[in-house]
C-alpha cells in the first residue's frame, strides 16, 4: 500500500494536537514562515510558546553574542539559538507544569537568494528536542543550498522543510527516514542538503558519517565532507579559499602506492607556482560508483574505508561525480586558488574516453573546456604492473588521435606533471591486497600497506579480515 503523505499544513496540525509537545521557534533571515505554518493549522496555543525573529543583527548579537567571523549564516549561530532557547524553556517553565511535556526549539538562519540572483539561498536549519518525556535533548541540524530562483519560493520551501523536520522528529526514530521525510512535498531540486549532524539520546547509535553517506546514496546533495575526527562538515567551511589537493581511489585498502601518490603529490604541489603550503586542504575521494562496484553500497564496507583513513589523519570526500570534469567544477565553486588532482594513468586515460561525455551537447569539448579554464594542475603517478611490462607516463600514454590534440594542449601548457615514485611498489594494487586480507594470507600483504595499518585492519576486523594479531 502506498504511504500517504500529509501536507505541511496536516502536520503541524497533528503536532498542535499533540498535548505532549510544547516549544519554540526563532527563525533568522527568511521569516517565520515555519512558525505560520502551525499558526494556520489552528490549536496552536498549546504548542507554541514563543515565536522570535531577531532580524536586526544588533538585537541577534545581544540575544546569542557574537560570532568571531561576523557571520550569522553559520553553524555555532544556529547551535547558540538552540541552546539559548531551550534552556529558555527550562528555566521559565516549572517542571511540575510540564511533568508530561516534549520540549523542543526550532531555529533557522537562512539567506535566500538576493534580487539581482547573485547570491545563492543557502542556511542552517535545527531542532533539539525530547524524544521522551524526562529524557535529555537531541539535536538534529542541517545545512541546506536553496535552488528556487524566487525568494518568496524559498520561504514556502523553507516553512515545509522545517514543518516536516518538526514532525519527523517527533514520529520517526531512525535519522535516515527523517531525513527522507525532509523532502515530502518538496522535489529534490529544489533544494539540497550537503550536511547533517545528530546528537543526543535519540540518536546515540548512529554514525553521522553513514548520514552523511545517504545524502550522496538518495541524491539529497552531490558530495560530503568528514574530517580526521569522523565529523561532518559543511564543504565550504573548510574549503573555502583554499589550495584543495584532491586523491581519488577506492582505499580499500589504502597501499604504499596510495601514500607514495600522495608525498609526491602533495611536494610537487607545494613547489607550484600560485600555491601557499601553509593553505593546502587535502581530500582523499571516493565516489559512490567506487562504493557500488560490488552492486549495492556496502554500509560496513564504507565505515571500514572510513574508519582506516580517518585513524591516518585523513579528510574524506564521497562524491557523486565519477567524471573528473564535475569534481573539478565542484570544487571551483569554493575557491579560485590553485588546485591540484593525483591520479593514476589509467584514470588519465579514461579522462580522455569520448563515450564518457556523450550526454554533453558539446561532448568532450564542452568537459575539457571547464577543466581549461579552471586553476588546475593534474599530478600524474606512473603505471608498471611487473618487470616485463614498459613503464607508462605524461610522455607515452595511449592516447587516441582524435583527441590527442587536446592532451597535447594540457601538456604543453604545464597543466599534466609526472610524478617520482617508487619502483619497489608500483606492482601493488589494493584489489590483490583485498584478496589476501579476505583469505587472511598472514605474512603477504602487510608490507604492501603503510606502517600501522596492518595491525588496525587485523584488530579491528576491516574488510572482512578474520586473522586477529598474534
Amino acid at each position: 500500500m502506498r504511504q500517504v503523505i500529509l501536507t505541511a499544513g496536516q502536520k503541524a496540525l497533528q503536532i498542535n494536537l499533540d498535548n505532549t509537545i510544547y516549544g519554540s521557534f526563532v527563525e533568522i533571515g527568511a521569516g517565520q514562515e515555519v512558525a505560520r505554518n502551525f499558526f494556520k493549522a489552528g490549536s496552536a496555543s498549546g504548542t507554541i510558546a514563543k515565536t522570535m525573529s531577531a532580524y536586526d543583527r544588533d538585537f541577534s548579537n545581544a540575544i546569542y553574542g557574537k560570532e568571531q567571523d561576523g557571520r550569522y549564516v553559520c553553524k555555532p549561530r544556529l547551535n547558540k539559538m538552540l541552546d539559548h532557547e531551550y534552556e529558555l524553556l527550562e528555566s521559565r517553565l516549572k517542571a511540575s507544569d510540564k511533568r508530561n511535556t516534549r520540549f523542543f526549539a526550532f531555529a533557522d538562519t537562512v539567506a535566500t537568494v538576493n534580487y539581482s540572483k547573485t547570491k545563492k539561498g543557502h542556511g542552517w536549519i535545527g531542532l533539539k528536542f525530547q524524544k521522551e518525556t524526562d529524557q535529555k535533548p537531541s539535536n538534529f541540524i542541517f545545512y541546506i543550498n536553496l535552488h528556487d530562483q524566487d525568494s518568496k519560493l524559498q520561504q514556502e520551501t523553507i516553512g515545509t522543510i522545517g514543518t516536516n523536520l518538526i514532525h519527523a522528529c517527533f514520529n520517526e526514530d531512525d535519522p535516515k527516514v527523517i531525513l527522507a521525510r525532509i523532502y515530502d512535498n518538496l522535489e529534490k531540486d529544489q533544494f539540497s542538503i550537503n550536511m547533517v549532524e545528530v546528537s543526543g539520546p535519540a540518536f546515540k547509535n548512529n554514525d553521522n558519517r553513514l548520514l552523511s553517506l545517504t545524502l550522496v546514496k538518495e541524491n539529497m546533495t552531490d558530495a560530503v565532507i568528514f574530517n580526521p575526527d569522523g565529523m561532518n562538515q559543511q564543504p565550504s567551511d573548510i574549503l573555502r579559499k583554499k589550495n584543495i589537493l584532491t586523491i581519488r581511489g577506492s582505499f580499500r585498502p589504502v597501499t604504499k602506492v596510495n601514500i607514495d601518490m600522495l608525498n609526491e603529490g602533495l611536494k610537487n604541489f607545494k613547489l607550484s607556482k600560485k600555491v601557499n603550503p601553509d593553505n593546502i586542504q587535502i581530500l582523499f575521494e571516493i565516489t559512490l560508483s567506487n562504493l557500488k562496484a560490488n552492486g549495492e553500497v556496502d554500509e560496513q564496507d564504507f565505515m571500514d574505508r572510513a574508519n582506516l583513513l580517518c585513524s591516518l589523519g585523513y579528510t574524506v570526500m564521497v562524491s557523486n561525480y565519477k567524471k573528473y570534469y564535475k569534481l573539478i567544477e565542484y570544487l571551483s565553486q569554493f575557491t579560485k586558488e590553485r588546485m591540484g588532482l593525483i591520479l593514476g594513468v589509467d584514470n588519465l586515460i579514461n579522462m580522455f574516453e569520448e563515450k564518457y561525455y556523450r550526454n554533453l551537447n558539446g561532448g568532450i569539448m564542452e568537459a575539457f573546456g571547464i577543466m581549461f579554464t579552471r586553476n588546475i594542475k593534474f599530478f600524474l603517478y606512473p603505471y608498471q604492473p611487473n618487470d616485463k611490462t614498459k613503464l607508462l607516463n605524461s610522455k607515452n600514454i595511449p592516447i587516441h588521435p582524435r583527441i590527442k590534440g587536446l592532451y597535447n594542449y594540457l601538456y604543453s601548457n604545464g597543466k599534466i606533471q609526472d610524478l617520482d615514485y617508487n619502483k619497489e611498489i608500483l606492482h601493488i594494487f589494493s584489489t590483490d591486497v583485498l584478496k589476501k586480507i579476505k583469505s587472511c594470507e598472514n605474512g603477504t600483504w602487510e608490507n604492501m600497506v603503510p606502517k600501522g595499518v596492518a595491525d588496525i585492519i587485523k584488530k579491528n576486523s576491516l574488510f572482512g579480515a578474520i586473522c586477529k594479531i598474534k
